[in-house]
């Protein structure tokens, strides 16, 4: 008969604890755990100190008279004059949502432009329905069939964007919205059937100029914005 020695036994006793210690630390799954992690909307959400993200909030905290107002604008502040348009407008937004931020919003759309361009240029309705609200995104999804039907494609490259504006800012009702003017450079050419360029140009970077609105109901605990208004500047 073979016995265990010491050395063997020990081995058996760690890795009992171990087990243990790690099913302690982990937990077992129960059907409640978090959805996956989410890179696009993490990097839109800052987190509080208690680590409950701050754009998730099913009221927005008011102010109280002793409150500094003025700390609490001054990244508004700094990003249009106060007592013009754009300010009031950016603080009625700050007003409905604390979270609120010009600048992280504005990098926020830059990126949001860039991928609507390119899913419109591959016909990715997934990725559009995600970022259009449903008027914007039944347009978009009208000209891409269209495109379909002709046996169209579009060859294009996303080469920066090179101003993105916010123009103005407003409240309406519990919807803020927020209008960017973007300039942007893309290589763009439209082939037909039979490969041959029919608009745009494959070796020329154009220069596009866009006023874009988004908008984000301020009730929601969905942190995102949708494009809710396009239109091409002249």
């Amino acid at each position: 008969m073979e016995f265990f020695d010491f050395g063997t036994i020990f081995f058996l006793v760690a890795a009992v604890v171990i087990f243990f210690q790690l099913r302690n630390v982990l937990g077992r799954r129960t059907g409640h755990e978090r959805p996956p992690f989410d890179p696009y909307t993490a990097a839109r959400t800052p987190k509080d100190a208690s680590g409950k993200p701050e754009n998730v909030v099913s009221l927005p905290r008011k102010r109280t008279s002793g409150e500094n107002n003025d700390e609490a604008y001054a990244a508004i502040d700094a990003f249009a004059k106060p007592g013009t348009d754009l300010n009031r407008g950016l603080r009625a937004i700050k007003d409905a949502d604390p979270s609120f931020d010009p600048k992280t919003f504005v990098d926020g759309a830059k990126m949001a432009y860039e991928m609507i361009v390119m899913a419109y240029a591959d016909g990715d309705r997934k990725t559009l329905k995600n970022l259009l609200s449903r008027e914007v995104y039944d347009g978009f999804v009208a000209a891409i069939a269209d495109r379909e039907a002709k046996a169209e494609k579009i060859q294009s490259s996303f080469v920066g964007i090179d101003k993105a504006d916010i123009v103005s800012a407003e409240m309406k009702g519990s919807e803020s919205h927020v209008t960017l003017r973007i300039v942007s450079e893309l290589i763009s050419a439209t082939r037909n059937k039979a490969g041959e360029v029919v608009d745009g140009d494959p070796e020329t970077v154009a220069e596009v100029k866009d006023v874009w609105t988004f908008s984000r109901d301020t009730r929601s605990r969905d942190p995102n914005w949708k494009l809710v208004a396009t239109e091409a500047e002249d």
